[in-house]
This record gives C-alpha cells, sequence and structure tokens, in this order.
C-alpha cells in the first residue's frame, strides 16, 4: 500500500472510531473521507481480499448475511458490510474499519446495482450474485433493463468473474456473457401450461415479445419460465429448492439439492435469499452439512424481520421498498395465526425514492381478511400511506408524523405483536430512536 493509501486509511479509521464510539455512526462518512484523500483507495484493498459481490433489487443484505455465516464455515472471518451501506463510501468504510487478515481474507459485500461498475473498476471479484430485478425507485434507476445495463457495466469489467443469478428470473437469462455461471432457482412443482396475473412486470419474452408461460411460478415474474412462440425459456438450474415445509412468520423449512434447510425467517421470497446463499456456498466449495449448520444461526439482519422488544411488545421490523417486495412481506405476515397490529412508517427521501406511487400496488386490501387489532402510520409522508389504507377498507388509523412519538405508542397498542414496515430511511431513524432509548442493546 502506498504512503497516500496508507494515510486515507488512517484518516479514515480515526473518522470512524470517533463517529462510532462518540456519535454511534459512522457507516458511511469515514469512506468519504477516504476516497477524498485517495480516490483509488479501493485498488490497494484488492491485494487483501478475494470478494464476493452481492447485488440486485430485493434481498440484498439477507442474502449478503446468509452468505457471509455460510463462508464462515470455511473463512475464519469474512468481511462484509452488514448496515446495508452499499454504495461506493460504504464499501470502502467497511473495508478501512474491517481486520486486516493475515493472509488474504474474503469480502463479502452487498453493492448498489449502480454501483457494481465503481467497485469492479479497482477491485476484481470472484463472483458476482445477482437476486433479481423488479421495478423500484424509478426516478433513481428507470426500468429494470437500464439497471441490468448498469449492473452489466460492471460485470464487464470483470469478465472472470463467476455470475451466480436467480434463474426464475428472466432477464438474467437475456444477454450472453464471457463469464462463467451458476443458476439457481425454484423447482418444486411442476405445471404443464400457466400463465401469470395479467398486472405482473415483466411478463413479455425478451426475445419475441409475446406473452410468457410457466411451468411453476414462485411470485411476481418468477419461476420456470418458457415462451411458446420462440423457445425462449429457462436455462438449467444448477441448485434448485426441491420441496417446500412448513412457513411461519418467523422460520421457513425447505429442501435445496434435496437436503433439509431451515432459516429463521419467514417469507418464500427470503428462501430465494438463501438458496443464493448456498449457491455461493457449494461455488466455495462448502459442504451442504455445514451450510445447513449456517442457516441455523438466529441472528436477526439489519431491519429485515429484527424483533424488537419494546417494553412488552413484540416489534418486527420490517423494511419494504417496492410493490413486490411490499406484497411478498403482506403474503408473510398473513401467515401469523395470531391477532397482531399493523405499522407502516413511509418518508420519500432520495435513499427511499422520492415517488410515493408504489404503495398504491400494494395488496393491502388483504389485511382486512385477518385479526388485525389496530393500524398505524407514521414517517414525512404518513398521509400517503393512511390514504391507501382507507381506500383499502380500513377505517380506523392511528396516525404519528413524528416517529419518537410512534415509539411511546407502540407500548399501548392493544396486541403483543406488532409488525411495522418501513421505507429505509424512516427505518433507520426508527432503529436510531429504539437504540437511545435502548431497545437496541448493540449492533449498527
Amino acid at each position: 500500500m502506498s504512503l497516500k493509501s496508507s494515510f486515507a486509511e488512517f484518516a479514515g479509521r480515526s473518522s470512524y472510531w470517533v463517529l462510532h464510539n462518540l456519535f454511534h455512526g459512522g457507516s458511511s462518512l469515514p469512506g468519504k473521507i477516504t476516497l477524498k484523500l485517495d480516490p483509488n483507495i479501493l485498488q490497494a484493498f484488492s491485494k487483501r481480499y478475494d470478494l464476493i459481490i452481492v447485488t440486485g433489487t430485493n434481498g440484498k443484505t439477507l442474502t449478503t448475511a446468509l452468505t457471509v455465516r455460510v463462508a464462515k464455515e470455511k473463512y475464519p472471518s469474512v468481511l462484509t458490510n452488514p448496515s446495508g451501506s452499499n454504495m461506493e463510501q460504504g464499501v470502502v468504510t467497511a473495508f478501512i474499519t474491517g481486520p486486516r487478515p493475515h493472509k488474504k481474507g474474503l469480502a463479502v459485500l452487498e453493492i448498489d446495482e449502480a454501483y457494481v461498475v465503481r467497485i469492479t473498476r479497482y477491485i476484481k471479484p470472484i463472483a458476482i450474485v445477482m437476486t433479481n430485478l423488479f421495478r423500484d425507485q424509478m426516478d433513481r434507476y428507470g426500468e429494470i433493463y437500464t439497471t441490468y445495463d448498469k449492473i452489466l457495466a460492471g460485470v464487464k469489467l470483470a469478465p472472470k468473474a463467476t455470475i451466480i443469478a436467480n434463474g426464475d428470473d428472466q432477464i438474467f437469462n437475456t444477454k450472453k456473457l464471457p463469464n462463467p455461471v451458476i443458476y439457481y432457482g425454484f423447482n418444486h412443482e411442476h405445471h404443464d401450461d400457466i400463465k401469470a396475473p395479467a398486472n405482473t412486470d415483466g411478463l413479455l419474452c425478451p426475445k419475441c415479445h409475446h406473452i410468457l408461460h410457466y411451468h411453476a411460478i414462485s411470485y411476481a415474474n418468477l419461476g420456470n419460465y418458457f415462451c411458446p412462440h420462440c423457445g425462449f425459456h429457462r436455462p438449467e438450474l444448477t441448485h434448485q429448492v426441491t420441496a417446500l415445509g412448513k412457513m411461519t412468520p418467523t422460520s421457513s423449512d425447505f429442501e435445496i439439492d434435496g437436503h433439509k434447510m431451515h432459516i429463521g425467517v419467514g417469507g418464500l421470497y427470503n428462501i430465494y435469499n438463501a438458496l443464493a446463499a448456498y449457491s455461493v456456498g457449494r461455488f466455495l466449495g462448502i459442504d451442504p452439512t455445514k451450510i445447513q449448520q449456517a442457516f441455523m444461526g438466529d441472528e436477526r439482519v439489519f431491519g429485515r424481520q429484527e424483533i424488537i422488544h419494546v417494553g412488552n411488545k413484540d416489534v418486527t421490523l420490517i423494511l419494504v421498498k417496492n410493490p413486490v417486495g411490499l406484497n411478498q412481506v403482506l403474503d408473510m405476515i398473513t401467515t401469523d395465526p395470531e391477532p397482531f397490529s399493523f405499522g407502516f412508517l413511509l418518508n420519500a427521501n432520495y435513499a427511499d425514492g422520492i415517488d410515493t406511487s408504489w404503495i398504491w400496488d400494494g395488496h393491502f386490501e388483504k389485511l382486512l381478511d385477518y385479526p388485525i387489532a389496530q393500524y398505524l402510520t407514521g414517517g414525512e409522508r404518513y398521509r400517503d400511506i393512511s390514504t391507501r389504507l382507507r381506500m383499502a377498507g380500513v377505517d380506523q388509523i392511528h396516525e404519528e408524523p413524528d416517529l419518537t412519538k410512534v415509539l411511546e405508542q407502540i407500548p399501548n397498542m392493544p396486541t403483543k405483536h406488532i409488525y411495522l414496515l418501513s421505507s429505509y430511511t424512516a427505518m433507520l431513524q426508527m432503529r436510531k430512536l429504539m437504540k437511545e432509548k435502548g431497545f437496541i442493546k448493540s449492533g449498527r
């Protein structure tokens, strides 16, 4: 490492110590300071670590966390960015604050789709994981093909990296890449010929633009697709979900390649995240039984179905940011057999996406069929989500735009369990308040 890089890293580490220990922050600013002093600092870190990138619209954070658990079955330590700070400055912060490995270590990093190219310009990853691509933050990304082009710009700079992609998402099968490719997907059922609902995004064949058909659909446009017009079809899967077992809001049982697996989070969408992590583990040469053990850990992931005790209440905090993810969360929480309360915190800052119209594609109407004792809305755009819930048929809503008052209201809610859905910046703000009040004891 050059003198310039060493000084930049020292300055970044020092700023992190101050921010982390005195202000309980520091996920991105230390990286900004380091990049200001040495814009090429990432190149210096490439000599210390083999890198695995995780990118895509939904599931990056949990996929990264599960992959880290799996990788630790083989590697003594794995560097990662657990807070989800996935742009260039957050990635640099992860590198400068992580322990220096005695020999070349492994880094598993969640990367924003638009920033893959900024990372691969300096570090050539050994693998790039692609979870899915859905419409998300249209003001930032545009349509999914635009987002995919942003990812491919980074892939182009790393032609030797193995692509580990969701084979059930047809966009990852649209362009021939020079890279070795591993596809994963669901293969637990088979139908002769079915179609997705007409209002589903991404139903046109990317080759001939006719309507895609399916042998099986997991959710949204994901599944075992084929085009009866031109023959375009899902690629052969290397790793696959072969059976589904019991699914609750807090756990999922399933099989991958015939091996029984269990994760301590609910939702069909999270099985995809586990499948991606399993695929990375097999790529790294880790035995399925070791992966099974890694999945059994009960550590909750930042903002992803964290269960936080607020007084005598159990609050499940869940990040939502686009219609597909939102509807999967609604499907998941409605598997709860016990009465619960429902909250939604909505902001519209740059990191959230400034357009809140995506909430209108959420299937909130289904909530009326379940014993929800109270509805609560909060955040800067609480009026938007309150209006959406009222249009879905919800009569009584407790509105608290101030998140401090939202937190004060939670102990007064009528059920022990509250599902609190939140956009990204509102989730960060609520976690900060919970930490200040002592409800979150440690971690970022």
